[in-house]
């Protein structure tokens, strides 16, 4: 593909309202729009978390033609499971409380669904990126103590990495830290060279 150069250099979109994922973008010094995709996020009958993460990430980054005629998009999209249970945003203290019990002593395993879609030609590309982390035996006051700090009742399965949430871990397993955080941007930076926009 060829090299975009600042003539031809269409918008890039980051198709999310997360302001987790705006700061983990902003680490690429690259200049980009924020847009609100407002898709239906619900799962399809007998759908793997795996297969719907990949495509709520690729329609919301669709969802930016609708606004762009010349854009790059990027959509993402993230679940967190512990063996066969999904654990979504909690919402609330008691649901948070809920799963961090429930990921004590356990793995979680947070499945990022990533898309980078060209609104002017209709080009995706599209991945999913798999990053594990292990929680300590968590006893209730840690629990509460941690809740208390972090409130990461708008994250999936109850915790920030990046914040205080790091300290209910034993370890991190993955090729991408940002991941977890909801933007796997070792990923994305290829999908944008791929695209012809050079990050470095």
């Amino acid at each position: 593909m060829s090299l975009i150069t600042e003539k031809n250099k269409p918008t890039l979109v980051l198709a999310s309202t997360s302001p987790f994922r705006k700061t983990v973008l902003e680490r690429l010094h690259l200049s980009f729009e924020l847009f609100a995709p407002n898709i239906d996020e619900s799962a399809k009958p007998g759908e793997k978390p795996e297969a719907l993460v990949q495509r709520l990430a690729k329609e919301k980054a669709m969802k930016a033609k609708e606004h762009y005629d010349h854009a790059l998009s990027i959509g993402s999209d993230q679940m967190a499971v512990v063996g066969d249970t999904i654990l979504g945003k909690p919402g609330c203290h008691d649901r948070a409380v809920e799963q961090l019990r429930m990921a004590s002593g356990r793995q979680v395993d947070f499945l990022t669904g990533l898309c980078l879609y060209n609104t002017a030609t209709g080009e995706s590309q599209t991945d999913i990126v798999v990053f594990s982390v292990h929680f300590r035996q968590l006893q209730d006051v840690q629990i509460e103590r941690y809740l208390q700090k972090d409130k990461p009742y708008h994250c999936s399965g109850s915790f920030k990495s990046e914040g205080f949430g790091i300290a209910l871990l034993d370890k991190m397993e993955g090729t991408d830290p940002t991941a977890v955080i909801g933007l796997p941007l070792i990923r994305l930076v290829r999908m944008l060279e791929n695209a012809g926009l050079q990050v470095i």
